[in-house]
């Protein structure tokens, strides 16, 4: 199946951003295939806000998305209107913000407060990853530098507890930071890949522009509450554009579906072993990955696809309440249980 990213038309969606506890959609979003330009129009849209502990940060002004087209590409994109009936919405869901689409059709099955910013916290290292992946460098020798065991330690980070000096390449680094989210190994990414970490958070946020990602912001490569802690944000609209944009990477998509990893000790590095962070991989059938996150802002966030009898689903959850680990997990297996649920439109 031909994978089509759900580039959202975030202004011109029939549901209204207005933060209800039940926000629903059948609205199509705009698909579009590789090859496909967009331009903003200048009719501005507010997005809503849910008086979140992000409410600090200012609610963007929106505009809505066109597509356009090439001819040779316009048969390979997705038919107009929706392919699913929706019919109602999830239940008890606590997230303050999220969105579910059909990653095939761009279709928006459901919406919370979609066009919110928000701070993300380690859903950041997506954009870590994608901006490494584009060096096509996965056998690369990194060094691990010194100053990662006083980055660690100064904001209490996760950590698989890389030793200075031990090498790894860009691979074994990128399966410790996706998979467990430490933050040790996207350290060393960026201070390898920048060189140096002012300069990477600099490609980091190039390439949410080139994405089109005009209400994200990165200040880290690691989604740590620094300098500030809504400082690293986006909205759950652009966090599911950016994750079918790495989706479509084999070497992503085979980490972020792994629950485990073990990297035996080898010719100058130790052994080690990481456990998945997302509570959904092998536990929920058909979640294929993709990145956890939390901080005392931020609270629980979850970015999730899932794949069952042939319908490709993705979204987000923000904003989960801190009752426990799993919090991020138990608001997406909601709601991708309500959308599995529904039937194809005849």
């Amino acid at each position: 199946m031909r994978r089509l990213a759900a580039r959202l038309v975030i202004a011109g969606l029939a549901f209204a951003i207005a933060g209800t506890a039940a926000g629903c959609s059948a609205t199509p979003g705009l698909a579009y295939a590789k090859g496909v330009t967009s331009s903003r129009t200048a009719s501005p849209a507010s997005a809503g806000s849910s008086g979140s502990s992000a409410s600090s940060l200012a609610s963007p002004t929106v505009g809505a998305v066109n597509a356009t087209v090439p001819a040779a590409e316009q048969s390979k994109t997705a038919p107009a209107g929706p392919s699913i009936t929706v019919v109602g919405a999830p239940k008890a869901v606590k997230a303050k913000a999220g969105i579910l689409v059909d990653a095939t059709t761009g279709q928006v099955l459901w919406a919370r407060n979609a066009t919110e910013v928000r701070p993300i916290a380690s859903i950041t290292k997506v954009m870590t990853a994608l901006v490494v992946m584009q060096a096509n460098q996965p056998n690369r020798g990194i060094a691990v530098p010194k100053a990662v065991k006083n980055y660690v330690a100064k904001y209490g980070a996760n950590a698989v507890g890389l030793i200075p000096g031990q090498v790894l390449t860009v691979d074994e680094l990128m399966h410790m930071m996706l998979i467990e989210s430490a933050a040790d190994a996207a350290y060393t990414l960026a201070n390898a890949y920048g060189p140096g970490l002012p300069a990477f958070i600099g490609k980091m946020n190039a390439e949410a522009t080139r994405l089109g990602l005009t209400h994200t912001h990165f200040t880290s490569p690691d989604g740590l509450p620094y300098p500030s802690e809504t400082s690293t944000y986006s909205t759950p609209a652009e966090l599911v554009h950016l994750g079918e944009v790495a989706m479509e990477y084999p070497e992503f998509r085979g980490i972020v579906k792994l629950r485990y990893y073990t990297l035996k000790k080898g010719k100058g590095h130790g052994a080690y072993s990481v456990t998945s962070s997302n509570e959904l991989i092998g536990q929920y059938p058909g979640v294929v990955g993709i990145k956890t996150g939390f901080t005392d802002a931020a609270g629980h966030t979850l970015l999730f696809e899932a794949v069952r009898d042939g319908r490709v689903l993705i979204g987000d959850v923000l904003g989960s309440p801190p009752t426990g680990a799993g919090a991020g997990a138990q608001d997406a297996a909601k709601v991708l249980t309500w959308a599995f649920s529904l039937k194809q439109a005849s």
